[in-house]
């Protein structure tokens, strides 16, 4: 994983970015029903799980954008990863609680998929917030409701504001009109992702999930 500084004197994002973090620091969130009627059919067919599908498709889309990949670096310096990983959550049926894991991403899904059942069987009983240690920095979270086809979803951050990484969660699919939804909401950052990117974001989605008889 290689870190790239932007200079932001240079950069042409910068009176947003000065704007939208030190005058009117704001994120925001986004929801939005996916198509995943193929994509469904695809892993049932295959009989692999859509939980890890979910997340490499996400994780893919993710890494084709810079504006996704910005943040501060441990030492506070703005710029961004050449590649994302996900770090997500799995629910513990006994207690009711969860913990979070992070797969190292891959291009080929069949790579990340036997990373992921890996991570699942060392870590998926092991409880704590933190389930996998060595999380590196270049994860950014996603999690899943399953129980609840949700209309909106926000988080509520309270601290400096300064987390730019996008933010995923995931609800329980549903039947519509014929096709299979899934309700996907992602908190942005508003100094490095404008309503433009969000929209480029689920577009990209769609069209992964449509296509996933290319990858899966």
């Amino acid at each position: 994983m290689n870190f790239t500084r932007i200079d932001l004197d240079t950069w042409s994002r910068k009176p947003y970015f000065e704007h939208y973090l030190d005058r009117v620091r704001c994120t925001y969130s986004m929801t939005a029903n996916l198509d995943v009627t193929r994509l469904l059919a695809e892993v049932r067919l295959k009989r692999i799980k859509l939980y890890p599908a979910l997340l490499h498709m996400i994780t893919a889309v993710v890494n084709r954008h810079l504006e996704f990949r910005t943040c501060f670096d441990a030492e506070g310096r703005l710029g961004y990863w050449d590649r994302m990983s996900p770090g997500y959550t799995i629910f513990h049926d006994d207690d009711k609680t969860f913990s979070s894991i992070w797969t190292s991403y891959c291009d080929d899904f069949h790579a990340f998929y036997n990373r992921y059942l890996d991570d699942s069987n060392k870590y998926g009983n092991v409880k704590g917030l933190a389930a996998k240690p060595n999380e590196p920095p270049n994860t950014f979270p996603i999690s899943s409701i399953p129980w609840v086809s949700f209309t909106g979803f926000n988080l509520n951050i309270y601290n400096e504001g300064t987390y730019l990484l996008p933010i995923f969660t995931m609800g329980k699919y549903f039947p519509q009109d014929g096709k299979i939804m899934i309700p996907l909401s992602a908190q942005l950052h508003h100094a490095v992702c404008d309503g433009y990117h969000a929209g480029v974001l689920f577009r990209d989605l769609q069209e992964r999930a449509e296509a996933c008889t290319d990858w899966l």
